[in-house]
């Protein structure tokens, strides 16, 4: 029986063609990684506001900090910030306890974010929200409108880097870059967070509020490739 095997193993492998065979070797390739990079002028930005009371009565803390936010999306409303801008995104009521004074005591806190699409407004908007109540900025992200066109751009900058890197490798053996035959985008979200800012004091008077406050500068939309591509 096992010589039977044997016998048919044998034919079954005389049975494939010189073209089958070739086809069963993996093809000359060569494997790089590409990255393109676009510098972008942000045109937005992304804002998270808190409003948060502390005392030692649950409900007195949860009145006073409902009577602060009433203020500040009152501010808002002021403001004419598009509806679908303004989102409350936490509310919350804790109760930590304080070891040093052996007794809980209770934190009331809510967070609206805003995404502000005219950067000239922001020392205005960020002055409105402080004098209405908002003691705590969590952070400030800057953003393009335009992120999809940016990050076409820099997809196509990577696989040419990516490409020129092939023929840089090969160029010294005689060959030659052929089509690609694998591409993966190993691109991450990346959105800089360059301003955070933490238990602001509650109702400063417009005086004191610093114009021109942020350094816009630019923020880098990036893409990041893997490419084999075959050698002819």
């Amino acid at each position: 029986m096992k010589k039977s095997f044997l016998i048919l193993a044998v034919v079954a492998m005389c049975t494939i063609t010189p073209s089958q065979a070739q086809e069963l070797i993996p093809p000359a390739q060569i494997t790089v990684s590409g990255e393109g990079k676009v510098k972008v002028e942000p045109d937005q930005a992304f804002i998270s506001i808190s409003v948060e009371n502390k005392g030692s009565d649950a409900t007195s803390v949860k009145k006073e900090n409902d009577k602060t936010v009433a203020e500040v999306i009152k501010a808002i409303k002021d403001l004419k910030l598009p509806k679908e801008d303004v989102q409350t995104k936490r509310v919350s009521l804790s109760s930590p306890y304080d070891y040093d004074k052996k007794k809980y005591n209770y934190v009331a806190t809510q967070t609206i974010e805003i995404l502000l699409r005219d950067l000239s407004k922001y020392d205005m908007v960020m002055e409105k929200l402080v004098n209405a109540g908002v003691n705590t900025i969590g952070t400030v992200d800057f953003r393009s409108s335009k992120l999809a066109e940016y990050q076409s751009q820099a997809r196509k900058l990577a696989m040419k880097e990516a490409q020129l890197k092939a023929n840089d490798y090969v160029s010294v053996l005689g060959q030659k870059v052929g089509a690609a035959i694998m591409i993966s985008d190993n691109s991450q979200p990346n959105y800089p967070r360059p301003m955070m800012y933490s238990s602001m004091a509650k109702g400063a008077a417009s005086s004191d509020m610093p114009r021109e406050t942020i350094a816009i500068g630019e923020i880098d939309v990036t893409a990041n490739v893997t490419v084999s591509f075959k050698l002819n």
